[in-house]
């Protein structure tokens, strides 16, 4: 199929669903699902996102600024997953248990809205890696267009783009919880070194990084293309400088460089499948 064969499927979907709340964090994949949501729905599409100490500042601004811009509905839920049991520990079934509370969020705003569906971003491509927080949107009957459609983030990038969307190039983003190796313990104000550390990186003109939190240690991950930049010239000494301010005690570059869940490399075979 095309992407635009994938893309007439979701929009018979969405126009089957009739009204839909979209679980909207103002990433490329679920920007681009409340686009074609408020074009098939208009205004029985609605916006429901996150406030919680998981995601920047500025990933909330820009999710704001997006459904302004779109004149979709948006509604704001605080979600504090420190309240979530066990979440602070960071077991590896983490995520599971995160997504099933946020989601049960979104959820009962649904119902007391009189809106049957619940829509994430998930795409074809999210079924490679260890994702427990999968297994929680199935439970709740969360329904998934864009993987449903076999949209890959690569149709998803090109049909955004054709859109017009300015999210079509966006560096991809997951909450700052898989920052943390499994089993060490996830505090606030880790969460708020990290994102102050990435937020470091992103202003100095990195826009596809990682910190991963060890403990005092901060891992860069950076793309390939990027790793010389920031350790050649007077980069690494201001970076290093900025992140000591912030609280790390040592600041590390992973020579791999930037890779999607690189946490989960500890992980069995069997558990990342």
């Amino acid at each position: 199929m095309t992407p635009h064969d994938k893309l007439y499927a979701l929009k018979t979907a969405l126009q089957k669903m009739e009204r839909v709340a979209v679980a909207f964090s103002g990433g490329v994949d679920s920007a681009f699902l409340l686009s074609v949501a408020f074009e098939t729905l208009g205004n029985r599409a609605v916006a429901v996102t996150a406030d919680s100490p998981l995601f920047p500042e500025r990933e909330c601004s820009e999710a704001a600024d997006f459904a302004g811009q779109l004149g979709v509905a948006q509604t704001i839920l605080r979600f504090d997953a420190m309240e979530v049991p066990g979440f602070s520990k960071n077991s590896a079934d983490r995520c599971y248990h995160c997504k099933k509370a946020l989601f049960l969020g979104i959820k009962a705003f649904a119902q007391e809205h009189g809106i049957p569906f619940v829509a994430d971003g998930s795409n074809a491509d999210d079924t490679g890696d260890y994702r427990p927080g999968m297994a929680a949107l199935k439970e709740l009957g969360i329904v998934s267009p864009l993987r449903d459609a076999g949209m890959t983030k690569e149709d998803i990038r090109t049909l955004s783009r054709e859109l017009g969307l300015l999210t079509w190039d966006k560096p991809s983003f997951a909450c700052l919880a898989s920052r943390f190796p499994y089993g060490q313990e996830i505090t606030l104000e880790q969460l708020a070194m990290v994102g102050q550390a990435e937020q470091v990186l992103l202003e100095r003109g990195f826009r596809q990084v990682r910190v991963r939190c060890h403990g005092g240690i901060a891992r860069i991950e950076v793309p390939a293309e990027d790793r010389r930049r920031l350790v050649e010239g007077g980069l690494a000494a201001a970076v290093y400088e900025a992140f000591r301010r912030i609280g790390f005690q040592y600041v590390t570059l992973d020579l791999l460089g930037y890779r999607t869940g690189s946490m989960n490399e500890v992980l069995s075979g069997s558990r990342k499948a």
